[in-house]
């Protein structure tokens, strides 16, 4: 862990992020949630009435102990070490950071004035001449951005695969004669590029195997589509296990499966809220779920990123005050989150979510995205990561479209909820059923996980990525990079910050043969642009260090080792290393 003051863990617990030099916020735990959990040992504490002098005796013997490195100790409802890293900007990095978008933007107006007078040619969507008058359609800033920035850098996207994306894969090579606004095709393949972009945590993203196997006997049995929704013809014998056995996995009574993640959460929380409803929703949600809480026509509220001082403090008011003019109570309650947040890498304070949510008499809603498979000691996600009863969430998101290879996702709960959603659910009733092949890449990768395959191969692979995470994320720290989130996370946010080195990272890593995924605005806040890694258990230990060391070369080549901590040197590898990694002390 980092130790600066802005990283510094408030009680022990986690570190709160400190935005572009300013002080950070105070830690986000709720306080009246220290004694929510009794069954939890906790620090002591002093007895009242004690003077001012031993706070200051606390207080010098609190910096002593912070020259000594020490391991992060349980705290509150978590009972184990709950750490993540938000490492403030320095700001020096967030000066030049904005003069870089100004200079950026001030040529930008000076290429639309061009455009204007028709002195350079404008590729992007634009009003015809004849429609002056009308109220703009393409005027916004995203367009602006748009034509005057992502351009430049757009070869860093939508690149063509041609292989797997495995922990090594295939691109095809492509070259751009203006600009980035239109690519050629060189017919060449750019092979064994490794891959730390994929969501490919599990490493089931394969084309042979057992899962690979089932899926083609079963699309030669089924076909691959269904031509059909589920309420209709296109139920078939396959979904009906998927749904038992995700009900199984997650321990819950109930699932039913969507053949569409994004879906999943945009088509579901409105048939779960609506008119006379309080959604509390964290800012960093993902997009599907804003859109989600959007359509349901309910009340939005957003609470500071993992802060449960401002989640209780919307609760409070909600039961207080009520509805706005009316003041008659919320109908319902419903508390929105992510289990791992995909830009920060951050794990969410599931235990102080749960205990907020019995105190308000709320429903908690928990997108495990990117946390089902990847998190727990059976891959169960952050229910299983924090050892909490599956029952005290009310409903259970998840996708299949990263940990189990596949596609689709799913919602999870007591019995009665899922049997009203199959009913009122837009995405049950009109969507078509998911493909027989899909569903049973699911089912294998799952009974793989749960052992039901008769191996202990998926839970090999579970184990294998949590030494890969934390081993990768301790690295990047002791090269001097800054990176968002929690240690165990496998989404791994690496700071570029400015316009310039996205765009610069992206191409330098992919001459070195490493592709990875680069991250500006509208995804992330505009200054806080950012390299997101996806570790897979299928990263072997020499794959991890190739793509270590061309980081480290990278990141010396462009500057990018903007942390203000110690570098340590890389640990020598002893030969005959048996795959679990060497970490050093803090």
């Amino acid at each position: 862990m980092t130790k600066s003051p802005a990283t510094q863990p408030a009680d022990g617990d986690v570190c709160q992020r400190a935005k572009n030099g300013l002080r950070p916020e105070r830690n986000g735990s709720a306080k009246s949630l220290r004694r929510g959990h009794e069954r939890r040992p906790e620090p002591p504490r002093r007895p009242p009435g004690e003077g001012e002098e031993r706070e200051a005796d606390a207080e010098a013997a609190e910096e002593e102990e912070e020259e000594v490195p020490a391991a992060p100790r349980p705290c509150g409802p978590y009972g184990r070490p709950f750490a993540e890293s938000f490492e403030e900007t320095p700001m020096l990095v967030a000066v030049l950071t904005y003069m870089g978008y100004g200079v950026l933007t001030v040529f930008g107006y000076l290429r639309d004035f061009l455009r204007h007078w028709k002195i350079e040619r404008c590729h992007i969507g634009r009003e015809k001449e004849e429609q002056t008058g009308f109220v703009p359609l393409y005027q916004d800033f995203e367009n602006f951005y748009t034509r005057n920035l992502y351009i430049r850098i757009r070869d860093n996207w939508n690149r063509p695969l041609c292989s797997v994306p495995g922990a090594k894969m295939d691109l095809m090579e492509r070259t751009s004669r203006d600009y980035n606004w239109t690519f050629d095709y060189t017919g060449r393949v750019v092979r064994d590029v490794i891959n730390l972009g994929s969501y490919n945590y599990l490493g089931f993203a394969e084309n042979t195997g057992p899962c690979a196997d089932s899926a083609a006997e079963v699309a030669a049995k089924y076909g691959v589509g269904v031509a059909s929704t589920r309420q209709e013809i296109g139920n078939l014998d396959r979904h009906e296990e998927m749904e038992k056995l995700v009900a199984e996995f997650l321990g819950v009574e109930s699932a039913m499966a969507f053949g569409m993640g994004f879906a999943t959460n945009s088509m579901n929380i409105p048939a779960l809220a609506g008119k006379g409803c309080l959604i509390l929703s964290d800012e960093l949600n993902h997009a599907s779920l804003v859109l989600g809480t959007r359509l349901s026509g309910s009340t939005i509220r957003v609470f500071k990123h993992n802060n449960m001082q401002s989640l209780e403090k919307l609760l409070r008011e909600a039961i207080v005050h009520g509805q706005p003019r009316t003041h008659r109570p919320w109908k319902k309650i419903l508390i929105v989150v992510e289990g791992i947040y995909s830009m920060e890498g951050s794990v969410v304070r599931l235990p102080e979510v749960i205990a907020l949510k019995k105190r308000y008499r709320a429903y908690l809603y928990l997108d495990e995205a990117h946390s089902i498979g990847a998190l727990g000691p059976r891959g169960r996600g952050v229910v299983d990561y924090f050892g909490l009863d599956p029952c005290d969430v009310d409903v259970m998101m998840g996708t299949f479209t990263k940990s189990f290879g596949a596609a689709g996702g799913y919602i999870a709960g007591k019995r009665e909820l899922i049997e009203y959603l199959r009913s009122h659910s837009h995405s049950a009733v009109y969507a078509t059923s998911m493909s027989p092949p899909v569903v049973e890449q699911i089912i294998t990768s799952m009974k793989c996980i749960m052992g039901e395959d008769g191996t202990k191969i998926g839970l090999e692979r579970v184990q294998q990525l949590a030494v890969n995470t934390v081993y990768f994320r301790k690295r990047l720290r002791d090269m001097g990079f800054i990176i968002y989130g929690n240690q165990d996370s496998p989404v791994v946010p690496m700071m570029l910050y400015m316009p310039a080195k996205i765009g610069a990272f992206g191409r330098e890593m992919l001459k070195r043969n490493i592709g990875v995924v680069v991250v500006g605005f509208p995804a992330t806040p505009i200054i806080e642009s950012r390299a997101r890694f996806c570790l897979s258990a299928a990263h072997t230990k020499d794959v991890l260090d190739k793509a270590l060391s061309v980081i480290s070369e990278v990141g010396d080549l462009l500057q990018l080792k903007y942390s203000r901590h110690k570098i340590k040197p890389a640990p020598p590898r002893p030969d005959g290393d048996d795959g679990a990694y060497e970490d050093v002390d803090d």
